[in-house]
């Protein structure tokens, strides 16, 4: 058993922001931060750039969102999925003026806690205001102790051991800390010995005071960066209740350093602007394999008979799916059923559902059913590598160019033009030719590359697509529908997996910034070409927007050249399927791929030197590999490789508990001083806190309990429905004689429903696990 905890993070937009540039205006982004640790991607300022390593991680400046260039109301829209630890305290966003010369402004923050989030059901959905960031609030690392309460002569001693800390704040220009501890009780203080330019600095010094009876003051624990000229900076404090303590005796672990909430804070809330989020945090208890087995066969048979027709659990999960959940629901079925190699006879089963149902051909996969929910996340964890390959070259250039292209005659911009001195005004028909001219240029290419991908297709996908095509034709048969068959292939290929990459190349993870506006409506133009063509070049979708009409005759040869490449994608046999799948199976998928520097040290002593390699790495879950040259175009940034490799790692039983974030030089590791080459590890290995991706490793234990959760959810309506069916049963009795009266497969779902909940009932129930330090009450 196993809790898993899980935060879905949208960072939909900023409003009366203050502008921290000379212009008037800020350039904004948002980073994220779970207790202290960035988790969504690192951007290095300039003078760090040629410098980034794993080894410098937790020094690097974080980047959440995309920038949002010249603008005091940026809208981002950007979502996350972030797995993490149960025992979390707060997720904290902070939006931050770009600076391209200097270091990034802070404009303010919003810090929601583990229980504020938790305390709304649905999540956390609205307008919050931004806060200053006080620099004594921003805390992180924790510090090792080592507690007694120890008898004497006149009266019981308490002895505090400060032995360590670990990721202290770098409070220096030389990207560490100088820290001490400042220990505090009953109005005697004492320090420990400072340490040098490390975040990770060990004392292992003790402390002794006098401990009377029925004592009510706390031990107070604070930790200084020392400056031999300014002020000492603050790194954290730990407050003990020394009550506590006296029942416990001792104690000792690792304890989170918190801020100083002493002082009393400025009333800033509206001054700095606001921040509309939407947070929603899932725990989930999940269950050894074994209890999961008879769900996930009890849904795999349905499945399996979908050639007699359609079931009954299928069609009727669909009915008791809410439209808010379909997409959530829709994933977690299609992601189990693509673990158990069942992807493509699920998508059957609900083509069969639409079709049966649809009369009219326009109206075809157009609505957002389960099974057009389905098509969209099957395509995006099947076909994402697909689409970088056909897709990212054309992307790259329209970006690299930059061109002014416009077709509406309304938002014609004239613009100025020449050389050499000699400028004359643009005419509107000139900005409308070389708009289309270029328009044709990307657009046939596109279809080119497209054209030439078939065999770059995974097998899985055009077995799918075979499916769909041959469902369409026998539903709609007769030269009438000749086109139906194709239009229900590009209305999932084209509408709702090509062109929304093309309209949002980030969130498709093709760019990794957002476009400009000029790039935005090349893009989007680009976008209506494409389901022009996708459309097959109707009538209907010619009448919406009649100044498209200059692209009339690439989108006429469009059409041809996709209705050939569709032809010839379907064109997969069973034993061509399977030669081809056996094939791709023999390469394990990338998990990651990109540049990364590797730290080098030369010499010794004050010799020595530092230099950084630039290769290109790529991660699969069976090996890390690496080459001088890049095989492809693909920029990835840190905390994605981070995160990628915790994915793989994750089985793995030989994963330390902790690791040096430093680099051996010299004769001692940077980070800590140790002189031991292989001594232990100053700071833990952060292994759960991962960025979900379409390309994740499947986790089928968590869909089965996702699933689970989902139709406990709306087992009233299951009952409900087992009771028309069974003549009035009382519900909550499902048959229990099957060899008397057939029991249908919603009766055992029932059962099996049932059944999951008595084994998590019975399972160890109550919060997520406690820290180390559970005897001791931190007070702030």
């Amino acid at each position: 058993m196993a809790k898993r905890s899980s935060l879905y993070i949208r960072i939909v937009e900023g409003k009366n922001l203050p502008a921290k540039d000379i212009t008037g205006s800020s350039d904004p982004y948002c980073i994220v931060k779970v207790d202290n640790e960035p988790i969504i991607r690192y951007r290095p300022h300039a003078q760090d750039r040629g410098a980034l390593s794993l080894s410098s991680a937790r020094a690097l400046p974080a980047k959440g969102t995309a920038t949002v260039w010249k603008t005091l109301c940026p809208f981002w829209g950007e979502e996350y999925q972030v797995h993490l630890p149960p025992t979390f305290h707060a997720v904290a966003f902070y939006v931050m003026d770009e600076d391209a010369l200097s270091r990034d402004d802070v404009i303010g923050k919003v810090c929601l806690t583990r229980d504020t989030i938790a305390s709304h059901p649905k999540g956390f959905s609205g307008w919050a205001h931004l806060t200053e960031v006080d620099p004594d609030e921003e805390v992180q690392g924790e510090i090792h102790l080592r507690l007694e309460v120890r008898p004497g002569a006149r009266a019981c001693r308490l002895r505090c051991s400060v032995l360590e800390a670990r990721d202290l704040a770098p409070k220096d220009r030389n990207g560490a800390s100088d820290p001490f501890v400042r220990v505090r009780y009953k109005g005697r203080t004492q320090e420990t010995s400072i340490v040098k330019k490390s975040c990770y600095p060990r004392w292992n010094e003790t402390f002794e005071f006098e401990l009377q009876e029925g004592a009510m003051e706390a031990l107070c624990l604070e930790a200084w960066d020392w400056d031999l000229v300014s002020r000492n900076d603050f790194l954290g404090k730990v407050v003990i209740d020394v009550q506590r303590l006296q029942v416990a005796q001792q104690e000792e672990g690792w304890f989170r350093l918190q801020p100083d909430q002493s002082k009393s804070r400025r009333h800033d809330e509206g001054n700095l602007g606001s921040l509309q989020l939407e947070v929603r945090l899932r725990d989930e208890t999940v269950l050894p394999s074994s209890y999961y087995q008879p769900l996930v066969h009890l849904l795999c048979h349905e499945v399996k008979l979908s050639m007699q027709g359609p079931g009954q659990l299928i069609p009727l999960i669909e009915e008791t799916t809410s439209t808010e959940c379909r997409q959530d629901v829709a994933t977690n079925l299609l992601k189990l059923f693509l673990g158990q190699g069942l992807a493509k006879d699920f998508l059957d089963l609900l083509f069969q559902l639409e079709l049966s149902r649809t009369s009219e051909t326009n109206t075809l996969f157009r609505s957002n059913s389960l099974a057009s929910k389905s098509m969209e996340s099957f395509l995006k964890v099947a076909g994402m590598q697909y689409l970088h390959g056909v897709l990212g070259p054309i992307i790259n250039k329209v970006f690299e160019e930059k061109k002014y292209v416009e077709l509406d005659p309304s938002k014609v911009e004239v613009k100025d033009v020449g050389c050499s001195g000699l400028h004359r005004p643009q005419t509107e028909a000139e900005v409308l030719e070389q708009s289309a001219q270029t328009l044709r240029a990307h657009l046939g290419a596109l279809l080119s590359a497209l054209s030439r991908s078939v065999r770059a297709c995974p097998a899985v996908v055009r077995a799918t697509f075979r499916q769909l095509f041959r469902r369409v034709r026998e539903r709609f048969p007769g030269a009438q529908h000749e086109n139906v068959p194709f239009i229900a292939v590009t209305s999932f290929l084209c509408l709702r997996f090509f062109s929304p990459a093309i309209m949002s190349p980030k969130l498709f993870h093709l760019r990794e910034r957002h476009a400009d506006a000029r790039t935005s409506r090349t893009l989007l133009l680009l976008a209506k070409a494409v389901q022009n063509v996708g459309n097959m070049d109707t009538p209907a979708s010619r009448a919406k927007e009649a100044w498209m009409e200059p692209l009339q005759p690439t989108v006429r040869q469009g059409v041809a050249q996709l209705k050939d490449f569709i032809t010839k994608l379907v064109d997969i046999e069973e034993k061509d399927e399977l030669d081809l799948q056996r094939t791709l199976s023999l390469q394990a998928p990338p998990v990651k791929e990109g540049p990364l520097f590797i730290h080098r040290t030369k010499g010794k002593g004050p010799l020595v030197s530092s230099s950084f390699k630039k290769l290109y790495f790529s991660l699969t879950t069976e090996a890390l590999s690496f080459a001088k040259t890049p095989s492809s175009k693909c920029v990835n940034e840190l905390n994605q490789w981070l995160s990628a490799l915790r994915k793989v790692s994750i089985n793995n039983t030989g994963l330390l508990g902790s690791y040096h974030p430093g680099v051996f030089r010299g004769d001692k590791w940077s980070c800590c001083h140790q002189k031991e080459k292989t001594g232990q590890g100053c700071d833990k290995t952060r292994s759960r806190v991962t960025l979900q991706e379409w390309n994740d490793p499947l986790d089928h234990d968590l869909e089965a309990q996702l699933i689970y959760q989902h139709l406990l959810g709306v087992e009233a309506m299951l009952w409900e429905r087992h009771r028309e069916l069974s003549g009035g049963a009382e519900a909550g009795t499902v048959p229990t004689s099957p060899g008397k009266v057939p029991e249908d497969s919603l009766a055992r779902l029932l059962r099996v429903l049932q059944d999951l909940r008595e084994a998590h009932s019975s399972s160890p129930a109550g919060s997520p696990p406690s820290e180390p330090n559970c005897l001791l009450e931190l007070q702030t």
